[in-house]
C-alpha cells in the first residue's frame, strides 16, 4: 500500500488488481455468459432498455458487439463459448480507472460543474457517493437539478428524481429504484436549461443516466458491467469519454479500495 500525502492510504495498481480478482469485481465475475450474449443481442436489436439512450447504427450487430466487448472489457471473444462464467480483464478496469481519475482531477482543479447520477442504487452507488463528496470538497459544484420531478420511464410507476449524497437516483414508494432509462437524465438537463443554467462540464454516471448525457454531447465518464455493452459502444464511437468495466453489483464495501485508488487521482498524477 502507498499513502498520498494529503489523503487516505490507497492501494497500488498491483494491490488493487489482486483485490479486483478476489472480490470478483473483475476476473471471473458473477455475470453469466448466457446473460452477456442475450444482452448483446438485445443491444444490437436496439431494445430501449439496453441502448441507455445512445443512438448507433446497424453495423453494431451482435457479433460486432461481442468483438468490441472482448477488446474493451475482456469477455471471451470465442462465439462458440455460450454458457458458463464470463470474465472482465482487471487490467482494462485499471486502465479505465486511471483515465477516469485524470478527468476527475481536471474537474476538481478547475472547480467545474459536475452531475453525478446512478441507475444502480446499490453496489456501485458506494463509489458515486464518495466521488460526489470528494468533488464537492475540492471546490467543484455538484449539481442537483430537477429535485422531485416525476419520472415516467415505467408506465404505472410513480417515481421521482431525488439526490442521495449528491447523487441523482429515481425513487418510488419502496425507495431507490434500479433503472436503465435515459429519461431521468433528459429531465435533469432540461431543468438546467429551463432555469437558464449551462449544461454540466462533466457527468459521472452509469446506465441510462450516462448514455443520455453522452448522447446529448456532454463529457461523460461512467461504469458498466460486462452485460451492459451500450456505454462501451458509446466509448468506441467517441461519445463516452471513459467506460470502466466492472461488476456493478458486488457488496458495496468491496468497492472501497477501488474508490480510494480512483480518488487519489484528484491529488496526484500517476
Amino acid at each position: 500500500m502507498v499513502s498520498a500525502a494529503t489523503g487516505p492510504s490507497v492501494p497500488g495498481r498491483e494491490d488493487l488488481r489482486a483485490h479486483l480478482l478476489r472480490g470478483r469485481i473483475a476476473g471471473r465475475v458473477a455475470t453469466s455468459r448466457q446473460n452477456n450474449l442475450a444482452n448483446f443481442a438485445r443491444c444490437s436489436a436496439r431494445y430501449p432498455g439496453y441502448t441507455f439512450g445512445l443512438d448507433y447504427g446497424p453495423e453494431w450487430s451482435a457479433p460486432a458487439i461481442l468483438a468490441m466487448m472482448a477488446e474493451r472489457v475482456g469477455v471471451s471473444a470465442d462465439p462458440r463459448f455460450t454458457a458458463g462464467v464470463d470474465t472482465i480483464d482487471p487490467d482494462l478496469t485499471l486502465d479505465a480507472l486511471d483515465r477516469m481519475a485524470q478527468r476527475l482531477r481536471v474537474a476538481a482543479t478547475r472547480r467545474q460543474r459536475v452531475l453525478v447520477a446512478t441507475g444502480h442504487p446499490e453496489g456501485i452507488f458506494a463509489i458515486h457517493t464518495e466521488v460526489a463528496a470528494a468533488l464537492a470538497r475540492s471546490g467543484a459544484t455538484v449539481l442537483t437539478p430537477a429535485v422531485g420531478a416525476p419520472d415516467d420511464s415505467e408506465p404505472g410507476w410513480r417515481r421521482r428524481i431525488t439526490y442521495l449524497g449528491g447523487v441523482a437516483v429515481v425513487v418510488s414508494a419502496g425507495g431507490p429504484d434500479h433503472t436503465h432509462s435515459p429519461r431521468p437524465m433528459r429531465t435533469m438537463l432540461a431543468a438546467l436549461a429551463a432555469d437558464g443554467h449551462p449544461a454540466p462540464d462533466l457527468v459521472v454516471a452509469d446506465h441510462g443516466f450516462a448514455g443520455a448525457a453522452a448522447q446529448a454531447g456532454l463529457d461523460t465518464v461512467g461504469y458498466a458491467d460486462c452485460n451492459d455493452p451500450a456505454l462501451f459502444i458509446g466509448e468506441a464511437l467517441g461519445r463516452v469519454r471513459v467506460a470502466v468495466p466492472l461488476d456493478d453489483n458486488v457488496a458495496p464495501h468491496l468497492y472501497a479500495p477501488l474508490t480510494a485508488y480512483l480518488l487519489a487521482g484528484l491529488l496526484t498524477d500517476r
